[in-house]
């Protein structure tokens, strides 16, 4: 097992297979190339293992004794993870290819393998867990700026991102366009948002937690 220290910031990729001997391999050849790896030597394990706070990818062997590898990624897609996964087996076929890419995995490997396949594959996999949790960081980001909105600012940034002018929103809301453009200002500040599109942009990646719908912009509103 090569492993970082418990802060690791390096990618790790997390290897699940019954077979001690098809880890130490995989081990050792994204140890090669500078790769962590942390290995389960069944899906149970890596169920009820802490994982870590790294980029991560996740090479799943398809048939295991008790759980097998689509079973174990369904119940990690449960708990909300999105890890990427590849998933090998040593019985393959056209089927259950499809249904590995059916549940979302980034690859479907056969064994035995080219080690160059294997190797495209996990850099493949950790270059969009990467993707994937700068998105999430920066979604973070936006949710904690957002929370410093006041109720009157959040009204504002909905009628905003729906394309409203501010005559409007001081219709809708009962107040003067002077008080708009002073909420409007002081929402764009906590947001950091130099521009409408850029607070719509900013909406979509927040997600759920905002009370306002997802919408796109119909035009750019004058300042």
């Amino acid at each position: 097992m090569t492993m970082t220290d418990a802060g690791c910031s390096r990618p790790v990729v997390l290897v699940v297979d019954d077979d001690e001997l098809q880890r130490l391999a995989l081990d050792a050849l994204l140890a090669s190339v500078g790769i962590d790896v942390l290995p389960f030597d069944s899906a149970r394990a890596l169920l009820d293992a802490a994982l870590p706070d790294a980029t991560t990818c996740l090479v799943l062997d398809v048939r295991m004794p008790h759980m097998g590898g689509f079973e174990c990624h369904r119940q990690l897609v449960a708990r909300g993870s999105d890890i990427p996964t590849i998933f090998v087996t040593g019985h393959g076929d056209i089927g259950m290819a499809v249904e590995a890419m059916k549940t979302g995995a980034v690859d479907f490997l056969a064994k035995p393998y080219r080690e160059q396949d294997m190797l495209e594959a996990v850099h493949a996999a950790l270059a969009t867990a990467a993707e994937r949790r700068a998105a999430a960081e920066e979604a973070c980001v936006l949710r904690n700026r957002f929370a410093t909105l006041t109720p009157r600012e959040c009204q504002v940034m909905a009628g905003v991102v729906r394309g409203l002018l501010n005559k409007q929103i001081a219709f809708d809301m009962g107040i003067s366009e002077i008080t708009v453009k002073l909420h409007r200002a002081s929402l764009m500040r906590k947001m950091q948002m130099r521009t409408v599109p850029d607070l719509v942009r900013a909406v979509d990646r927040i997600g759920p937690q905002v009370p306002v719908s997802q919408a796109r912009l119909v035009r750019a509103i004058a300042a």
